[in-house]
């Protein structure tokens, strides 16, 4: 009987390192595709140039009109409703670092002729240091160099930055733990952002969103973050209330 009950036992925990196992492969062969995907886009079109029309014409006159520029965080930020007379226009796309967006401004931004330029990006510079930990400090120095360079050009439109200091990112789930995750990616999110905190002057508005988006203790607000990198629709909304009282703020002319 003892046998029995232990060839039991034994099955059982084969079955389970087997669902594992199956499991863990799975993941893993999913994580493969989407990067073989994404890299195979990216060497097509490196700078997604193809992802937005030409610029859109100017409803009125009297209408102005903020860019949302970076990222997928800038990408997924919706129109802040609470201010009249203010057009919006996004030109964020996902998964792209600084000099990717740095590099298609001419194009997917001054032909808008925007009077505000709101910039969130950098994240994804900071997610490859775990995988090239030896470049820390070149990947940091720069991401803070490529937003200064689109600081610089918005300011040649005349046009208002309203610099977002990086996202918070939150605990990382088991699969991007797995795959090249680490805790010094908030180091790094935390360095860049001093950096960014610098750079308010004439005609940059920082929006600081460490203050609006973590708690007392530091930490992001569960209720405003959708996943490890991401915000929800809350944390949207909490940002656009900022936001908008900047935009009320600024001159008329």
């Amino acid at each position: 009987m003892k046998q029995v009950y232990w060839l039991r036992v034994l099955v059982i925990c084969l079955g389970i390192l087997l669902i594992v196992a199956s499991a863990a492969a799975y993941i893993a062969f999913s994580f493969a595709r989407v990067f073989y995907s994404s890299e195979n886009g990216v060497r097509l079109e490196p700078l997604g140039l193809s992802s937005y029309p030409t610029s859109p014409i100017r409803t009125s006159p009297d209408i102005k009109r903020v860019v949302f520029f970076g990222d997928s965080r800038a990408e997924s930020w919706p129109p802040s409703v609470q201010v009249s007379g203010w057009e919006f226009v996004n030109r964020g796309i996902a998964g792209q670092t600084t000099a990717q967006i740095l590099g298609r401004f001419a194009a997917h931004v001054t032909p808008l002729q925007p009077d505000v330029v709101v910039l969130q990006l950098g994240i994804n510079d900071l997610r490859t240091i775990p995988i090239f930990p030896e470049s820390r400090a070149v990947i940091i120095a720069n991401c803070i160099a490529n937003i200064q360079a689109m600081i610089r050009q918005s300011k040649d439109l005349k046009a208002v930055v309203i610099l977002s200091t990086i996202f918070p990112v939150t605990a990382p789930t088991l699969e991007r733990r797995i795959f090249f995750w680490s805790d010094d990616i908030a180091r790094a999110v935390a360095e860049v952002n001093k950096a960014l905190r610098s750079l308010a002057a004439d005609r940059v508005i920082l929006l600081d969103a460490d203050s609006i988006l973590l708690d007392a203790n530091g930490l992001p607000r569960p209720e405003y973050m959708e996943d490890t990198l991401h915000l929800s629709p809350a944390g949207y909304e909490a940002l656009n209330l900022r936001l908008s009282q900047i935009l009320s703020d600024l001159p008329s002319s």
